[in-house]
């Protein structure tokens, strides 16, 4: 009976771990669903602190749990506020010699936060300006402008696994292990969309 009980309760959990899994792509909004099937991209979700590994819809991996910035995420985010930015971005760069053993660099601030951050009244019209002059010369995001910038995802370093365990303590950034970051640098590309929600 009590081997009875325990594949029950085995095939519940396994039931709410898949309801889980496709409740966090049913709620996606369009612009963030997948371009194609065969599309590998980056979900990281700030509710349930995880960073899904995906092929169009279909889950590959999931690395629970991810540290975000210490405020918490949200779709404006200033330099020093220690929040990290919600939306849609690329991988756009790779540091192997990283503190945070890897760094996959993301394409923040993206024109539309700096869109946002103009009609928000965080940006001022010449900022808007500067950001636009930057991307078109550079072709690359400026860092440097009031909503911060070196955004990306890494790994601890030589940080504290417990106090991964525990809290959300990046400037921005998103934070995964050591292991699971070399696992992501072996997936993903420059170009690699990522959508942090």
């Amino acid at each position: 009976m009590r081997y009875l009980l325990r594949i029950v309760a085995l095939m519940g959990v396994l039931c709410l771990l898949m309801a889980t899994a496709q409740a966090s792509l049913v709620d996606l909004e369009e612009r963030f669903a997948p371009r194609h099937d065969n599309e590998l991209w980056l979900l990281v979700d700030d509710r349930s602190s995880t960073l899904f590994v995906y092929r169009g819809y279909r889950e590959l991996e999931r690395m629970h749990p991810v540290s975000l910035g210490r405020a918490g995420a949200a779709p404006i985010r200033t330099r020093g506020d220690r929040r990290t930015p919600t939306g849609e971005f690329h991988i756009d760069r790779f540091n192997f010699e990283s503190p945070f053993h890897i760094f996959m660099g993301l394409d923040y601030p993206t024109p539309w936060h700096a869109r946002d951050a103009l009609n928000a009244g965080v940006m001022s019209r010449a900022e808007y300006d500067d950001y636009f002059a930057y991307l078109r010369r550079h072709g690359r995001p400026p860092q440097d402008t009031i909503l911060g910038g070196y955004i990306g995802i890494h790994g601890l370093g030589e940080g504290d696994p417990g106090i991964h365990q525990q809290f959300h303590w990046t400037q921005g950034c998103v934070a995964v292990t050591n292991e699971q970051i070399e696992r992501l640098s072996q997936l993903v590309d420059i170009g690699t969309r990522v959508v942090i929600r």
